[in-house]
């Protein structure tokens, strides 16, 4: 879907949607609130329903805010509402949805979003001709989403293996996987928690490394020229 700059007299609701408004900046807040509700949530059957919603409403709005193509936002929300569907439905008919199914689809809900954002903020950027703080709020949510899908991954090797990822404790939460994620991808490492087996330990290293360079190269490259017009090519 292609876009263009905003025009100076465009109306209040497009600036608030549209990438080159204040878009970036909402999805970051959405971002957020799931974060902040997963943190929260208790570990039943309608939070899991319930953070399966609130990521489908972030990859919708990280597809539109980054302009994807009309028919993959028309594809992903097909997919969303079958999976919508089939957890709701889980739920009332059988009385509960599974760790395994919930994490399945709270993965596959949040890595598409990463690479759509990393290409609109690309594609902004270029039109802007100049690294604005819309940039960085992409640049945020790029590292938020990717936290939130080591998470999950976390999450799934455990409800595959019967609750055992941590040393420390047997079947951890989704707080417990965020908590771990994000204290694993900023190499902080207090060690509370720690992987128990191979494939974990792998996932921690490379989220860690994963972690280090985005921090020490894209965020340090964007902060370092926010506000700094491109150089033109010389004719």
């Amino acid at each position: 879907m292609e876009g263009s700059a905003l025009p100076a007299d465009a109306a209040l609701w497009r600036r608030h949607l549209d990438p080159d408004g204040w878009g970036y900046g909402w999805l970051l807040v959405l971002i957020l609130t799931s974060l902040a509700f997963q943190l929260g949530a208790p570990e039943e059957e309608w939070a899991r329903v319930a953070t399966i919603v609130m990521q489908s409403a972030a990859l919708l709005a990280a597809l539109y805010v980054s302009r994807a193509h009309r028919w993959l936002i028309r594809l992903a929300a097909i997919a969303i509402v079958v999976a919508i569907a089939g957890t709701a439905g889980l739920a009332i008919f059988r009385g509960e949805v599974g760790l395994v199914a919930a994490r399945t689809v709270g993965l596959m809900l949040v890595l598409l979003a990463p690479t759509a954002i990393a290409l609109g903020i690309v594609r902004q950027a270029r039109a802007a001709g100049a690294i604005t703080v819309r940039t960085m709020f992409g640049v945020l949510c790029v590292y938020l989403m990717l936290g939130m899908a080591f998470a999950f991954a976390y999450g799934l090797i455990s409800a595959a293996d019967d609750g055992a990822f941590f040393a420390q404790v047997e079947d951890g939460t989704q707080a417990d996987f965020l908590y771990f994620s994000f204290v694993t991808l900023t190499t902080t490492g207090f060690g509370d928690l720690t992987a128990v087996d191979d494939l974990g330990r792998s996932l921690c290293v490379t989220e860690a490394l994963i972690g280090q360079i985005y921090l020490v190269t894209v965020v340090a490259l964007i902060v370092a020229n926010l506000g700094r017009a491109r150089p033109r090519a010389a004719r």
